[in-house]
């Protein structure tokens, strides 16, 4: 999987249709989320000109993984909608911490019978690796999600140095938790992401 990162005004219009099409298909049609649709594409108000994509496509340029970066500084989505997550903490609010959502490394062109675990954890571990990186290079050292246990799990196994702002509470019917991710030597090493001497800016 080639990951790419930027904003929508580096992105065309054509990959902008495709990025939404793909958060429909994965968090609406296969999670069952209740999101904003319209015409089959799935975006939200935290989804602005400056927000910072990464995307995983194929070799014939399909989408096959998205994620979601959002200052800390600004509006974003578990400090508008789920601050209750943080477990009385107050909301992240600084330069330096980034959130991550809208994750999935899914590759929606391959039929169930051909879906392979280790092709689906290298590709998350892929765009997991790419969207620290791309939070990196905006002074980032610190991630927050709104995550579901299963991602957890998914840290856990990859080495990252992950762990809970606050237990986990039902949305929807599903437990969910506020999650943070270090971006410290242990994830670096464990995402082989190398650093300068400055220990922010990956080479």
């Amino acid at each position: 999987m080639q990951t790419i990162s930027g904003s929508t005004r580096e992105f065309s219009p054509q990959l902008q249709h495709a990025m939404a099409t793909y958060r429909h298909k994965i968090f609406i049609e296969r999670l069952g989320w209740d999101l904003p649709v319209a015409n089959g594409q799935e975006t939200d108000e935290f989804d602005r000109p400056d927000t910072v994509y990464v995307l995983g496509k194929d070799t014939s340029g399909n989408i096959t993984g998205c994620a979601r970066l959002l200052p800390t500084t600004r509006p974003y989505l578990l400090g508008e909608i789920f601050p209750e997550l943080m477990n009385g903490q107050a909301v992240p609010r600084a330069s330096d911490v980034w959130e991550l959502s809208r994750f999935a490394a899914v590759d929606l062109n391959l039929p169930a019978t051909r879906v392979n675990p280790r092709d689906e954890a290298y590709r998350a571990r892929a765009l997991l690796r790419s969207s620290i990186v791309a939070a990196m290079g905006h002074g980032a050292t610190r991630l927050i999600t709104v995550s579901p246990l299963g991602i957890e799990r998914l840290l856990a196994r990859m080495g990252v140095h992950a762990h809970r702002a606050g237990p986990p509470i039902l949305i929807d019917g599903k437990p969910v938790f506020a999650c943070w991710i270090e971006i410290d030597e242990q994830t670096c090493t464990a995402l082989d992401i190398s650093v300068r001497h400055d220990g922010r800016k990956p080479n």
